[in-house]
């Protein structure tokens, strides 16, 4: 073996390897054995946060969304990365450190949207506001949203999530009463829509 243990991180470790007795073919089937697993689990987290944006949307949905994607790009080419450094046998630890680091960023998001959703006993406020437009998305999500003038200072219009009959009832320039519930961790989020 040369360069570094792809189970231990060894430095030059000898065959099989002095600290995890672990041959060169064997640490490398872990590893990518773990680099696999431990994607699958970030991607099924990020699977997770879809149910957990649709029973509680946030009002800053789409933050959340780009923040989200972001992490997920960063995390697929960081296993890309760690990957092609496993084959040239170069050190992998500050990367797989990083790596393992954003694996439970999506359960946790995840989690904090059911916490501020599901255990948020404050009532709910009404906003009134004027629908400008709508906006649907085919596919497997079957994404609805009211696009509503802002009620909030520095934002022009809210992408409110509706489902499919407040989509067909709501037309352009109707005014709607949104109900918004402030959540227990201070991420507000749709309660109900309503026609004012």
């Amino acid at each position: 073996m040369t360069g570094y243990c792809l189970n231990c991180g060894a430095q030059n470790p000898s065959e099989p390897c002095d600290n995890c007795a672990s041959t060169a073919a064997l640490s490398e089937f872990i590893f990518r054995r773990r680099l696999l697993y431990s994607t699958a689990i970030f991607l099924l987290g990020a699977l997770a946060f879809l149910p957990a944006m649709h029973y509680y949307p946030p009002l800053d949905a789409d933050g959340m969304m780009i923040f989200l994607g972001v992490v997920a790009a960063v995390e697929l080419v960081l296993a890309v990365v760690l990957d092609r450094r496993a084959r040239q046998a170069e050190p992998l630890e500050a990367l797989r450190r990083i790596f393992r680091g954003l694996l439970p960023v999506p359960w946790l998001l995840s989690l904090l949207l059911v916490l501020n959703g599901r255990f948020d006993t404050s009532p709910p406020y009404r906003e009134v506001t004027r629908v400008v437009s709508k906006f649907a998305m085919p596919g497997v999500l079957h994404t609805r949203r009211l696009m509503v003038t802002s009620w909030r200072p520095g934002q022009r219009i809210e992408r409110v999530p509706v489902d499919e009959d407040d989509f067909a009832r709501f037309r352009n320039g109707d005014s709607v009463e949104i109900l918004v519930q402030p959540g227990l961790v201070g991420i507000p989020w749709i309660y109900s829509v309503l026609r004012h």
